[in-house]
């Protein structure tokens, strides 16, 4: 491609929202006449001595002939941009007739090629650009589609001679930090987050990981109350102008029947060990999980009853949380697996060792977690099972036991152990991090600047 026929290009390439063929030549015309009348500049000529005989040379020289350049340019084909979303009940031949396709073979490839054929899972609203000629042959297509672990990818479908390919690469994804602030208007904290509330909504992912940050301290089916509020801080990726996907939470802070707690997350660059963290430093794991489900009801505390199948007063050692079937169930701590399998009424359940002699055990399933098996380590908030009605049950629902030294404990009688405290040096660089979040923060609470900040 000259430098004309470039620069022609580029000129089209700013009118991507009209389909409308038009030809650009104006930009050539003017390139080939700068390039015409340039050559009639004329060096001076430094004065001669006066025995010096000077002789003047006259010679025609041809000039370029514009107008065969400019009909030479108006010959080759031209390319055209079409962006477009998709809408309901869209077909891929309805997407591409709206971008000014009109290719047979784009679409049979579309639907027949085992990467192209992604195109048509393409949700309503998702955005596809194609590349046509001026008779309307395809000649690229570009969309966004989830990759592995939901990364985005680009998909791209080229004509290849009389044929096309289809590829994906990596999106480039920009990275922005939001931050929001809500108030509990209801007992349930996701009613807080939707987006008719000022400043957009906040994502469930999002939500999901602040239950996960503060669960060691708040119970997120019992414990908050109207007038609870939270602040936080964290990640999105962007592309074209959409998000993609959310990231890692920066910061959060939960206001809990007025007692505060806060979080921040804090990779050391040095030792790359990461964690959240309160603002002075200490370590917010802590041994163990106050519920190993996320939404539940305690149905049957750690006490004497009467057995709902026997009808016999016996000691109930563990915590009973009724909860639909198929409700994940976190383990409690980082830890083993002991067990995965059939236990007699407990049904299906999974029993993990953790240090000093604790152990933790999961029962009444109905399915184990995928990878349990005996030997295999778990980290805090692991999902090892789902609750279900398997063994000597009435209903669905988890029952959970702690034990030391395989005799069962109240688990609410447990005090909190954390993870080692930072080092010095860690300490140091942690508290340059916590400053900038704690002034976020600020921002966030009544009467300050709680928009989001990007």
């Amino acid at each position: 491609m000259n430098p004309i026929q470039k620069l022609t290009r580029q000129g089209w390439s700013l009118l991507t929202h009209t389909s409308r063929k038009t030809r650009i030549v104006g930009a050539g015309a003017a390139a080939l006449a700068l390039c015409a009348f340039g050559a009639v500049a004329v060096a001076p000529v430094a004065s001669e001595p006066d025995d010096v005989e000077v002789k003047s040379v006259a010679e025609n020289l041809a000039l370029p002939n514009l107008a065969d350049q400019i009909a030479a340019l108006q010959e080759d084909e031209q390319q055209f941009i079409h962006q477009e979303s998709v809408r309901s009940g869209d077909s891929i031949g309805s997407t591409l007739s709206r971008m000014g396709v009109d290719d047979a073979e784009a679409q049979k490839f579309i639907r027949t090629d085992k990467l192209a054929r992604r195109v048509l899972s393409l949700k309503n609203g998702k955005r596809l650009q194609a590349e046509t000629d001026e008779n309307g042959q395809l000649l690229s297509l570009r969309a966004t589609i989830p990759g592995k672990d939901s990364a985005p990818t680009i998909l791209t479908i080229a004509r290849k001679g009389e044929g096309f390919v289809a590829s994906e690469a990596p999106a480039k994804l920009e990275r922005r930090v939001e931050m929001r602030s809500r108030e509990i208007q209801s007992s349930s904290l996701y009613s807080a987050t939707d987006a008719n509330v000022d400043g957009g909504s906040i994502p469930d992912s999002v939500v999901g990981e602040i239950v996960q940050m503060f669960s060691t301290n708040i119970d997120f089916r019992n414990d908050i109350k109207r007038g609870d509020r939270f602040n936080v801080v964290y990640e999105t990726f962007w592309l074209d102008g959409e998000m993609v996907k959310t990231g890692r939470i920066l910061a959060g802070e939960f206001i809990n029947r007025g007692t505060s707690f806060q979080a921040v997350w804090f990779e050391d660059p040095v030792s790359k060990q990461g964690g959240y963290y309160s603002l002075d430093g200490k370590s917010l794991k802590k041994a163990f999980l106050k519920s190993p489900i996320a939404f539940s009801r305690v149905s049957s505390g750690f006490s004497n009853r009467v057995h709902p199948i026997s009808g016999q007063w016996k000691a109930h050692k563990g915590i009973d949380y009724a909860a639909p079937t198929g409700t994940p169930i976190r383990a409690a701590g980082d830890g083993t697996v002991d067990f995965a399998g059939v236990g007699n009424g407990y049904g299906n359940m999974v029993v993990l060792k953790h240090w000093n002699n604790y152990s933790t055990a999961y029962a009444h399933m109905s399915r184990i977690g995928t990878g349990m098996r005996k030997g295999a380590k778990v980290s805090q908030g692991q999902v090892i099972g789902y609750v279900g009605s398997t063994g000597w049950s009435t209903g669905a629902h988890l029952h959970y036991e702690f034990r030391v030294a395989n005799v069962a404990r109240d688990p609410n009688a447990l005090k909190g152990l954390t993870q080692a405290p930072l080092t010095a040096a860690e300490l140091t660089r942690f508290k340059m991090a916590a400053a900038e979040m704690n002034h976020r923060f600020s921002l966030l609470t009544p009467g300050g600047n709680a928009m989001a900040a990007r």
